[in-house]
């Protein structure tokens, strides 16, 4: 075997203590090899434990196998390093879509990656959860909401955003921002945000709609406390509240918590990041009295990586029951965090059972 830089294990080593444990939160950070097999391992590899007086420390998989170490079958630690590897590879492309004037094309983020189109868009999804271009789409858009609060010209702030026609924003502009881009600039000034408070089995809920459908969906025990979250969330718009004919909408809306369907039949208005959306699209689609679990659900979005960001894009959701968040549990099928409270989570889901058996 070849001479390399390692550090011969003892028995105060944390390292060594961590392989003992077969401590999974040590993989990525070192390997460890068996003189005996010449085999390395990850710390957390379950093979039986060699003797201490046997053991290698390296800081990487490839300094174990430049050293004459073969890859232990069993907990594929050169497979960690490949994954660490791609990992790199992303975050590099991220910095480069976010430096760049303009949105870089699939060809360009290849060849600057080294990669095919083919291999990079697929990585690039399975470890952002997105696509390039949805990427490259959400991070234009804080540009251009930072670029509209500083520049004079809405024309100067959708070039200044990387966009390459003004005519190409502005048929998106609506969808993008939630409203017109001198609404924007101004804060949301003049935006009418309708709303009214009901009561029902789970509390008092706030249903507020903007020219768009409806924009959020609140549940919780003082209808005050719930009004003071829309004026936090739309600060500077008009809400405009005792409307007749909204209070209907709002009739609806408890309709539908008491009474569930399979389909919320009312227009939304969603607002989020690409990914995001796809998250609370495929909520939608579990229909009353199933649920899913986190993993599951990524995996349902075709990014089964990105369990922890699917929870995210759970918690960020403000539409109670019509982007049925409330449906996903736990992989043990537990009842796990919620908006407006676990309580409200388990009855919703009781209401869901009782209904179906109704």
């Amino acid at each position: 075997m070849t001479n390399a830089k390692v550090n011969n294990a003892k028995p105060s080593d944390l390292r060594l203590a961590a392989v003992i444990a077969r401590d999974a939160n040590a993989d990525g950070h070192f390997v460890y090899a068996v003189k005996t097999t010449g085999i390395y391992c990850l710390p957390s590899c379950p093979s039986r434990h060699a003797k201490p007086e046997n053991i290698l420390f390296f800081d990487s998989a490839d300094e174990a196998a430049k050293a004459g170490f073969r890859a232990c079958q069993r907990c594929n630690p050169d497979q960690l390093s490949l994954q660490t590897r791609h990992n790199e590879i992303i975050v590099d492309l991220c910095h480069f879509i976010v430096n760049a004037e303009q949105e870089p094309s699939l060809a360009e983020l290849s060849e600057h990656a080294g990669l095919s189109s083919y291999h990079l868009h697929r990585l690039f999804k399975r470890i952002t959860g997105v696509t390039p271009k949805a990427y490259a789409k959400t991070h234009r858009v804080q540009r251009l909401r930072a670029s509209l609060v500083k520049n004079e010209k809405i024309t100067d702030a959708v070039y200044d955003a990387g966009y390459n026609s003004s005519s190409r924003f502005y048929s998106e502009s609506n969808q993008l921002l939630g409203m017109a881009p001198k609404q924007f600039r101004a804060g949301g000034i003049n935006a009418e945000i309708y709303f009214a408070i009901g009561e029902c089995s789970l509390g008092s809920v706030l249903v507020a709609q903007s020219e768009r459908g409806i924009c959020a969906i609140s549940l919780g025990d003082d209808p005050k406390v719930l009004l003071d979250e829309l004026q936090e969330q739309f600060s500077t718009a008009t809400l405009i509240g005792g409307d007749a004919d909204y209070e209907k909408i709002v009739a609806q809306v408890i309709g539908f918590i008491e009474h569930p369907a399979d389909n919320f039949s009312l227009p939304l208005d969603i607002r989020g990041t690409s990914f995001q959306q796809r998250v609370w699209q495929a909520l939608q689609t579990i229909k009353p009295g199933q649920t899913t679990s986190y993993s599951e659900l990524a995996q349902r979005i075709g990014s089964p990586k990105a369990v922890r960001a699917v929870a995210g894009a759970c918690a960020a959701n403000v539409l109670a029951v019509a982007i049925p968040c409330h449906r996903v549990v736990r992989n043990n099928g537990d009842l796990s965090g919620y908006r407006w409270g676990v309580e409200r989570k388990k009855t919703l889901l009781e209401i869901e059972l009782s209904s179906l058996q109704g």
